[in-house]
């Protein structure tokens, strides 16, 4: 809820939540209680938005025996389409409310305009299109299919494997698991070597005699090429894709007249979800209005939590213009997610803040807001009891400090840092 909140804040004009049972959010999800699914569809809906309701798994038989009595309480609650991936349940659902908008969910790897023809003869509304498709494809089912509304994604984590469907083989070797080409780089020979955190959290090579905690894999034919392995609670992922960034198509994805674009954001935080729509909204904004793209996009997307950043499969070869966005001007510009507005006196332009990172007096700010940023040098800070501080040590403090404009619920605070 507090993800979709931010969302809307921010410029998204839908969203989109899956129940855990029958969609594939199943992780740190909080529309496993129809409240709150109902909860959200009147907010979205307040704001004048859209909700989609994802239903997008491919079930087994068991589900079945469960599914329209399950489901019929989220669609009686008014949801602006249903994502759904699999036929048979999008057959059960046409059957039982043949009104009710549907949406191809990316998990249906829609990959050509006859696909699309289709899953239009069919009653299907929106077709997602898979995440392999380049924009050259883009541009030609949108000529084939004019009459179909697409959508694509722009911007998160991609998938590696999936029952043949894997990436990796083409991310390395441009032959696609799906065509029948799988090079099987999931089964190459791989090297493991030690790695330490820079002060972003990302794993880099370590220089002596620092301690060597994290680890690169490098594949045999690729010497020098090193690819991180990281670990948390749920355990090592070797194979990681790269996240996907591709705010630099947005002005070609609106010339070709694509619908929608998709940022994939599960079990991301309010501030991402904040700063992601954000920039993509300044992107549609710019190229629906015939301005030139903004670098500095790419800069803001760096800061965020990524494992790397690939334009994914919209061009096989990037181009000379490309090359130059890989690196942008966000190899300069570091910053940290510091703070949020809880409160804020508009009489005296104190706000109160929920700390989350360490930050001092002294320190160059940015202020980030719906309605703009802007950055200031934090001059003073306080405690709730009045008294100077200087530093806050991290998380878990609140604390007061002069802002040098209003503030809301939706205002968050990063501090800018040298690498």
């Amino acid at each position: 809820m507090r993800n979709l909140r931010y969302a809307l804040a921010y410029g998204a004009d839908a969203v989109y939540a899956g129940i855990p049972r029958y969609s594939l959010r199943v992780r740190n999800n909080e529309f496993n209680v129809l409240d709150n699914v109902a909860q959200g569809i009147t907010e979205t809906h307040a704001a004048g938005r859209l909700f989609y309701l994802t239903v997008n798994l491919l079930p087994h038989n068991a589900k079945l025996r469960t599914f329209l009595d399950d489901i019929a309480p989220a669609v009686e609650m008014g949801p602006d389409a249903l994502i759904m991936a699999d036929p048979g349940l999008i057959m059960l659902v046409r059957e039982r409310w043949p009104d009710l908008p549907i949406h191809l969910s990316v998990q249906a790897n829609t990959m050509n305009w006859a696909a699309v023809r289709f899953w239009q003869s069919v009653g299907i509304e929106r077709v997602i299109l898979s995440r392999e498709v380049s924009l050259d494809d883009i541009a030609e089912i949108r000529q084939r299919c004019p009459e179909m509304e697409l959508e694509v994604f722009v911007h998160g984590a991609l998938c590696i494997a999936y029952s043949g469907r894997c990436l990796l083989s083409g991310y390395f070797n441009h032959r696609d698991a799906n065509q029948g080409s799988c090079t099987n780089a999931c089964r190459w020979e791989y090297s493991v070597h030690s790695a330490v955190e820079n002060v972003s959290g990302e794993p880099v090579p370590p220089r002596p005699p620092e301690a060597e905690s994290l680890h690169f894999i490098e594949e045999g034919e690729r010497p020098g090429e090193l690819m991180p392995i990281e670990e948390d609670e749920h355990g090592t992922y070797i194979l990681n894709s790269r996240d996907l960034r591709a705010v630099q198509h947005v002005q070609r994805l609106t010339e070709i007249g694509v619908e929608s674009l998709k940022i994939e954001g599960r079990t991301k935080s309010h501030y991402y979800v904040a700063r992601t729509t954000q920039v993509y909204r300044r992107a549609i904004d710019d190229a629906v209005a015939g301005r030139s793209f903004e670098t500095g996009l790419l800069g803001e997307l760096e800061n965020l939590a990524n494992r790397g950043y690939t334009e994914g499969f919209y061009n096989r070869h990037a181009d000379a213009e490309y090359q130059n966005y890989r690196q942008a001007s966000s190899d300069s510009v570091h910053q940290r997610f510091v703070a949020e507005v809880t409160e804020f006196d508009a009489e005296t332009g104190m706000a109160q803040l929920d700390v989350k990172n360490k930050f001092a007096v002294g320190d160059r700010l940015e202020l980030i807001t719906p309605e703009g940023n802007g950055d200031f040098l934090l001059e003073g800070m306080e405690s709730l009891g009045g008294e100077p501080m200087q530093e806050v040590p991290g998380g878990g403090w609140r604390v007061r400090i002069p802002l040098p404009r209003s503030a809301d619920r939706f205002t968050l605070i990063t501090r800018y840092e040298s690498v």
